[in-house]
């Protein structure tokens, strides 16, 4: 007996944006912004979504949109930017394989140093952003915001006593609150220089210096390197002295003051229905509640149902590597499988914008939770 595949795409709005919905629906000219979310391999299942929406559906329209990212976010967003040798759907469909493929010398049994990561990691992102660094900074349409950690006291100075140390503290600091967490921590935004980021980032200590081609790469490395798992970037160009690292650290999901955009949308393809300020807050589930800061923002995100349907009944992550172990091959398997799956939420949001981006027809719009 034949059985009915669950849908995958599930659509949550913020109240400005579900009420643009419900008056005007959706469409391409509503886009000011686009956040990409830190999260490892979970951004896997992302990139359909953001190959349609980035290489066909955005196309038609003609405005300003800001492209946000942390980690490999900031990849995307970077990717999404490309305009030659097939534009971003091209750039973003390499992104994929580069990921799905990735892989590292390692004695059998262990898992390859940091400095191995960081050393085939860095060529990689060179090769992919470094030949295009004046291509994605120059679009005419789309502007780019790379989020960085930059270390502060232990933290300044990445070492093999101090780093240990200094994130205990920074957990710690960060469980009294989340603003204590700027003792250790600075958020550095590598920001289109034609265009600053227009939100408010009073939330937590924060700068914004000029991204161009002389740091992209650097930048995007920095925005990428989780602790221990990667060596922390020093000095990025053009940005303060110091020790920088992932810049998920400090805005693992992008919960920013989106009301900075006056109208229109922030379109956010997110791979769960929370938007977590920083890395370190996700055992408190306190934080993972939406606010008035998230009331524009219009988030995509995959249903439950269709999740467990996928190889291994979840979103690839980055505890797959450890999982496999030395079985690259099985590990490549179940990811590229979980990536072809995804074409579906690209295939559902197409087919809803093709509508009209309205309700009905099976479409509600949810709360953000």
């Amino acid at each position: 007996m034949a059985t009915t595949r669950p849908r995958a795409l599930r659509i949550l709005a913020g109240p400005v944006a579900r009420a643009h919905i419900h008056e005007r629906g959706l469409a391409a000219a509503d886009v000011r912004a686009v956040p990409a979310a830190a999260g490892g391999a979970k951004g896997l299942t992302l990139l359909p979504l953001d190959r349609f929406i980035f290489g066909h559906w955005l196309p038609q329209s003609t405005q300003t949109v800001h492209l946000l990212g942390a980690s490999i976010g900031a990849w995307r967003m970077a990717a999404a930017c490309r305009r030659s040798a097939g534009g971003a759907d091209a750039a973003l469909a390499q992104l994929a394989e580069d990921y799905i493929t990735q892989s590292y010398p390692h004695a059998p049994g262990r898992m390859p140093t940091a400095a191995v990561v960081t050393e085939h990691f860095s060529r990689r992102l060179d090769e992919r952003l470094g030949a295009w660094a004046d291509e994605v900074l120059s679009h005419p349409r789309y502007r780019l915001h790379v989020f960085t950690s930059r270390g502060r006291g232990l933290l300044h100075h990445a070492g093999r006593l101090r780093q240990p140390v200094g994130w205990a503290a920074a957990f710690a600091a960060n469980a009294v609150h989340r603003k204590a967490l700027g003792g250790w921590l600075e958020r550095i935004v590598f920001a289109d220089p034609r265009e600053p980021l227009p939100l408010a980032l009073a939330d937590y200590p924060t700068r914004q210096v000029p991204l161009g081609a002389h740091n992209l790469t650097p930048a995007v490395l920095a925005s990428c390197t989780i602790p221990f798992v990667l060596e922390a970037v020093r000095d990025v160009p053009g940005g303060p002295p110091g020790t920088y690292w992932d810049g998920g650290i400090t805005d693992y999901h992008l919960h920013l003051d989106y009301r900075g955009f006056a109208d229109g949308v922030v379109l956010y393809p997110h791979f769960g229905p929370h938007v977590v300020p920083g890395w370190l807050d996700k055992p408190w589930k306190r934080r993972h509640a939406a606010t008035e800061a998230l009331s524009r923002v219009l988030l995509l995100a995959p249903r439950d149902e269709w999740v467990a349907s996928l190889p291994g009944g979840k979103l690839p992550d980055r505890r797959d590597f450890k999982t496999w172990g030395d079985d690259e091959a099985g590990r490549q398997a179940v990811w590229r499988g979980a990536y072809a799956e995804s074409q579906r939420l690209a295939d559902e949001f197409a087919e809803w914008v093709a509508r009209g981006g309205r309700l009905g027809q099976g479409v509600e719009i949810e709360a953000l939770p």
